[in-house]
């Protein structure tokens, strides 16, 4: 960073009077902090690294006091990243700004085979740190474990099932998974049973693994209870909002069983909870039944979350769920996405395979075709219903897509004097709970999607930060 952007850092702090994901404030008026390892590890757990700027006092509303000895603070700053492991590589800045001098430490974000970044004084499972929002939190022990699951390419989904046998599973199903494996591949037919079942994972050293459980058990959950799917539909926008008659759910159903079966019975919970109407179509103008959601979508994304979610001894203990809304439906599904890609990549790009023998198996049995085009079939299916495009989120080991009704957005629009209200209101940056309020509405999820997430969407109000719309600690603020 040169003199002048680090200039320009301060002159925005002082603006935005706030930190972000990528931005922590230290004021070192009287000496250099002493814990400055969370804020190393949490910067270089993420792939946009971060900045610490050292001379501003958020307890002074942000106030510029300058550090106590500008050379001094960059050795203390450089021995507590060498107390990193693998050592953090600091890039500091000094300038001097009306007789006060300031020190910028930028933090790289480290390669995904070399995460988690930890201090070492507490070892890789309490010294490794995530950023949330503007705040250091302590990583889960699942977090840290999925760095490592990705570095040495564990493959969870064939881990032994100790209770499972061969005998316990549907033989019929797996004799046609058999045969279909043998079609087109002599070699594979030339071999007897066992030896196929070894060598396509169906078993592991005689043990049957969790794929096979999965699939071909007639009721896997006898041996992982969570490994199944919660569904409910609830009469609002909110969890906890009750209906007419005081109900919490409208509907409230675990399903478990096979992956086969899960994915059957979880199309069923939501057509039986979805509302078909009947629309003209604009291209067409023919008259059509239509539900609130494409099947085909909602069929991508459960299958996606039972092949994808993430199958270790560290969320074994966590179903997929089913959330159905007022204006909006959710699935989510244990484990983030895996590997080296990104949300904006999802559909672009081939990802990496968190449990590629289970895909296989599902893609011989023509459950799925297991060809990456998930989101993309989900995309093009919302579209053709003319809905909002779904939302794709990866947020701290889960994923979770969201599908948008048609009508969710308000049926009277914000008008030009109300939306010029809001963006003075929001020239201090305002939580959501404040702009609600300042509204005069019950909802927050209304007032944000209604009268914010526009504004967003054309420029005139920003969040603090970005990368994480959902963070609790979210602001947003207009310029």
């Amino acid at each position: 960073m040169t003199e002048d952007e680090l200039i320009g850092k301060l002159k925005a702090v002082q603006k935005m009077k706030s930190e972000s994901n990528t931005l922590e404030l230290k004021s070192a008026e009287n000496g250099c902090p002493q814990h400055l390892y969370d804020s190393l590890s949490s910067f270089s757990n993420q792939d946009e690294g971060g900045i610490i700027i050292f001379g501003i006092d958020e307890k002074q509303d942000y106030k510029e006091v300058g550090v106590y000895d500008p050379q001094d603070i960059q050795k203390k700053i450089n021995e507590q990243c060498l107390q990193m492991e693998p050592i953090v590589r600091a890039l500091l800045t000094v300038v001097e700004k009306d007789g006060k001098f300031f020190v910028s430490a930028e933090i790289p974000g480290v390669d995904l085979a070399d995460r988690p970044v930890f201090y070492k004084g507490k070892g890789r499972l309490k010294g490794s740190y995530t950023r949330v929002g503007d705040s250091d939190e302590p990583m889960t022990e699942y977090e840290v474990y999925s760095y490592e699951a990705y570095r040495k390419k564990y493959q969870d989904d064939i881990r032994g099932v100790q209770r499972a046998t061969l005998l316990s599973l549907n033989q019929e199903k797996l004799a046609l998974y058999i045969d279909l494996l043998k079609r087109g591949k002599p070699n594979l037919s030339n071999m007897d049973n066992a030896s196929i079942y070894e060598l396509m994972s169906v078993t592991r050293n005689n043990e049957v693994t969790l794929s096979a459980a999965m699939i071909f058990s007639p009721y896997p959950q006898a041996y992982f209870p969570q490994l199944c799917i919660t569904a409910i539909a609830v009469p609002g926008t909110e969890i906890g909002c009750l209906g007419g008659s005081g109900e919490r759910f409208l509907d409230n159903q675990r399903i478990e069983g096979s992956i086969p079966e899960m994915l059957e019975e979880a199309i069923s919970f939501v057509k039986r909870n979805m509302k078909n109407k009947t629309i003209i179509n604009p291209k067409t103008g023919i008259r059509e039944d239509r539900t609130d959601y494409p099947i085909t979508a909602i069929r991508e994304a459960v299958i996606n979350a039972l092949v994808h979610r993430d199958y270790s001894i560290h969320t074994e203990g966590m179903p997929i769920q089913i959330i159905m809304y007022e204006d909006r439906m959710e699935v989510k599904n244990p484990g983030g996405i895996y590997g080296r890609i990104k949300v904006d990549q999802l559909g672009k790009m081939q990802p990496d395979t968190r449990n590629p023998v289970l895909a296989f198996a599902l893609e011989t049995l023509h459950v799925t075709e297991n060809r990456y085009s998930g989101i993309p079939t989900i995309r093009r299916e919302m579209e053709k219903y003319n809905l909002k495009e779904p939302k794709f989120e990866d947020e701290r080991g889960s994923f979770i897509v969201t599908f948008y009704k048609a009508d969710n957005i308000s049926k009277t629009k914000p008008g030009l004097e109300e939306t010029n209200n809001l963006l003075v209101f929001c020239r201090t940056p305002r939580t959501r709970k404040e702009i609600c309020e300042y509204l005069g509405l019950s909802s927050i999820t209304y007032a944000i999607q209604t009268y914010v997430m526009p504004l967003v969407e054309s420029g005139k109000i920003k969040m603090t930060n970005p990368d994480k719309p959902k963070s609790t600690k979210q602001l947003f603020y207009s310029e």
